[in-house]
């Protein structure tokens, strides 16, 4: 350990925070998680990420990478480890205007990012938080408002730099190093540190966006009949919706349908966004043309000592019926969760199901349920938490990686279908065989 530090200390460029330091309590947390790692690094450059991998994997210190800090599950922050904070690499840089070509480093947020698009008129698929980080979204999949026109944050992917185990700086594309880049696009951070992304913008108008609400009594009504209209609905319009929100009401709290128009032409929107109006009685709906940049919401940080709990799955086409029916009765009761169900489908599901590591690209729609409170509220909430995806266990498949809480060996069969596990593990042997990137959604070596 000794010689390992003597060495971080000479080679690495950025602030080493310890115990004890000024910084260190804010810097030892994630946004969602506490810790109390032995070191935070927080590097100025590529190569003190490299020094401080080596430094991780000389010292036998647990890893933890944060970008933004948003991980559900706490995987920005350890205990007696190291933590390699990349908050200061996140320059968003234009390299190529006639192809929309933007490098942005791996420690930036979407906010950051669409701040620099907009004078250019320029977006990139995203997710819908400002402070959510490029790095921890993309990696699992990133779905967002532009989600069904132009796919998954990943899907805009087009090359990726990336420290490895071994502190090397490797770049993976479509024909460099295609398994690692193949690995990248879905596998989560087993694979190294992404330093920088390279993604593919396109030009954007402002967009209409905002909430149609509708009285809870019609949640199953409304349910019903928005995922029978999103299965044809222009690509240009992705939409969410809310209900049994604990803060509104719970089981009386209104129906919330949070849409966004991908365009700027007011006709075009009203065609696609007033069949969501005749779904039910509508009694509020603030709908209006913004910049793409002012749909992003910034993220909440909750109070100390309260816990956030999610769990995703995916519906298909044949299950969306009876999933919507389960979750509208759900909602009714007094201890619901809060939920929130997804559209995708559209520019998700024209992507070949192997072409990434991201395994559900055929689901129509992608579910949440959140519970939030402290320690004793969380455990008192779970054995209804449990019966209620024993409801819906027969309706649904896998889970997204970016709404689950929890990083269990069933978590990650889930979110890794067996067939793209074992092509993730062999990656994984090949550039973290003693897997010294485990603190995420883990997926271990192939054995040799």
């Amino acid at each position: 350990m000794s010689s390992a530090l003597e060495t971080l200390r000479r080679d690495f460029g950025g602030d080493i925070i310890e115990p004890g330091a000024a910084e260190y309590e804010s810097a030892s947390r994630a946004l969602l998680a506490s810790g109390s790692p032995a070191f935070v690094l927080r590097p100025e450059s590529v190569g003190d990420v490299q020094a401080g991998v080596r430094f991780a994997a000389g010292s036998g210190l647990a890893l933890s990478v944060r970008g933004g800090g948003h991980a559900f599950a706490g995987f920005g922050t350890n205990d007696d480890g190291v933590v390699i904070d990349l908050g200061r690499l996140a320059q968003v840089e234009i390299i190529d205007k006639d192809r929309h070509l933007v490098r942005i480093g791996g420690g930036a947020t979407w906010g950051q990012v669409a701040a620099a698009l907009a004078p250019h008129g320029l977006a990139i698929s995203s997710g819908d938080t400002r402070s959510v980080g490029v790095g921890g979204l993309t990696l699992t999949g990133g779905i967002g408002w532009k989600v069904r026109k132009y796919g998954l944050a990943l899907d805009n992917v087009v090359a990726v730099e990336v420290v490895t185990a071994d502190g090397q700086v490797v770049r993976a594309a479509g024909e460099e190093n295609p398994e690692l880049f193949w690995a990248l696009r879905g596998g989560g951070g087993n694979f190294g540190i992404v330093t920088a992304f390279e993604f593919a913008a396109h030009p954007t108008t402002d967009v209409f966006f905002g909430k149609i609400s509708f009285p809870a009594a019609e949640a199953a009504g409304v349910l019903q009949g928005w995922a029978e209209y999103v299965r044809t609905a222009p690509v240009e319009l992705t939409s969410i919706v809310y209900f049994a929100n604990p803060f509104a009401g719970g089981p009386n709290a209104p129906v919330e349908i949070h849409l966004a128009f991908d365009g700027d032409d007011p006709e075009l929107a009203a065609q696609a966004i007033d069949p969501i109006r005749r779904l039910g009685t509508v009694i509020g709906d603030d709908v209006a043309l913004k910049p793409y940049a002012d749909v992003l919401v910034d993220g909440a940080t909750p109070p100390p000592g309260i816990r956030l709990v999610t769990r995703s799955a995916f519906a298909d086409k044949e299950s969306v019926s009876d999933v919507l029916r389960i979750l509208a009765e759900v909602g009714a009761s007094e201890r619901s969760p809060f939920i929130s169900v997804r559209s995708v489908g559209g520019a998700v599901s024209r992507v070949p199901d192997d072409a990434t590591a991201y395994a559900y690209r055929q689901a129509e729609l992608m579910l949440v349920t959140t519970t939030a409170g402290p320690e004793p509220v969380i455990q008192a909430a779970a054995p209804a938490l449990e019966a209620i995806w024993g409801r819906l266990a027969p309706h649904v498949i896998g889970a997204y990686a970016n709404f689950q809480a929890s990083a269990t060996e069933a978590d990650v069969a889930a979110i890794y279908p067996a067939q793209t596990y074992e092509r993730l593990a062999a990656v994984k042997r090949q550039y973290d065989p003693g897997n010294l990137f485990a603190g995420n959604h883990n997926v271990r070596p192939q054995e040799a």
